[in-house]
C-alpha cells in the first residue's frame, strides 16, 4: 500500500529528530549525548541482559525502550534535576509522541501509542524493568562523563532508586553503578579542595 508506506517513511524521517535532541549528559569525550543514543544503549542493555530476564517478553520490552523517549524529538529532554511534580511533562511528551505518529497508518500509530502508554504507566513487568534500565543507563553514562561537581554525584546516588530497587538484577546493577559514583564523588571532592 503506497499510502501506508508513505506514512511510515514520514514517521521515520520525523523520528530522526531524536538524533538532534540533546540530553544534559555527555559522552566520555564531553560531546552532548542525544536522546537517540540513550535509547539505543537502553535497548542494548536489554539485549545483553536477556538471559537474566526469564519470564519477560523481550520483544515487548525492546519496543518499550525504543519508544519511551520518542516524544522528546519534538520538545526536547528535561533533565531529571529540573523535573518537578505537576510540570505536565508526561502529558506534553504524550501529545508530542502522538504528533510524531500522526503520519502513520492508524493501526501502527495505535500500537506505538499503546507501547508508550504502557511504559508511562509502568504497571507491567516489562515497563517496570524498562524504567529501571532507563535510570541505570543514565547513571552509567554519567559515570563516563568528564568529572562533575559533588552535587552531580550526590544527586546520582538517589536518582531513580524507587525504580532500580525493584528486582535483584536491577539492585545488583545499581550497587555497581553506585560504587562507581562514590569513587567519582570522592575524586570530585579531592579536586574541589
Amino acid at each position: 500500500d503506497p499510502v501506508r508506506l508513505t506514512g511510515i517513511l514520514e514517521f521515520l524521517q520525523a523520528a530522526e529528530q531524536l538524533k538532534d535532541t540533546l540530553r544534559s549528559g555527555s559522552t566520555r569525550m564531553g560531546r552532548p549525548e542525544s536522546t537517540a543514543e540513550h535509547s539505543w544503549r537502553l535497548a542494548l542493555m536489554v539485549l545483553v541482559f536477556e538471559n537474566d530476564l526469564a519470564g519477560l517478553d523481550i520483544p515487548r520490552l525492546l519496543k518499550l525502550c525504543l519508544v519511551h523517549d520518542l516524544g522528546e524529538a519534538i520538545s526536547g529532554d528535561v533533565p531529571a534535576p529540573l523535573q518537578t511534580q505537576g510540570d505536565n511533562r508526561q502529558v506534553r511528551e504524550r501529545r508530542d509522541f502522538q504528533a510524531l505518529c500522526a503520519p502513520l497508518p492508524e493501526d501502527l500509530a495505535g500500537e506505538l501509542l499503546a507501547h508508550w502508554d504502557e511504559y508511562a504507566a509502568a504497571t507491567s513487568p516489562e515497563a517496570k524493568l524498562a524504567k529501571a534500565f532507563d535510570k541505570l543507563e543514565t547513571m552509567l553514562q554519567h559515570a563516563l562523563m568528564p568529572l562533575q561537581d559533588t552535587a552531580f554525584y550526590d544527586f546520582n546516588l538517589t536518582y531513580g532508586r524507587d525504580r532500580t530497587d525493584r528486582t535483584a538484577l536491577t539492585r545488583q546493577i545499581r550497587d555497581e553503578v553506585d560504587a562507581r559514583t562514590h569513587a567519582l564523588l570522592e575524586k570530585a571532592k579531592r579536586q574541589a579542595v
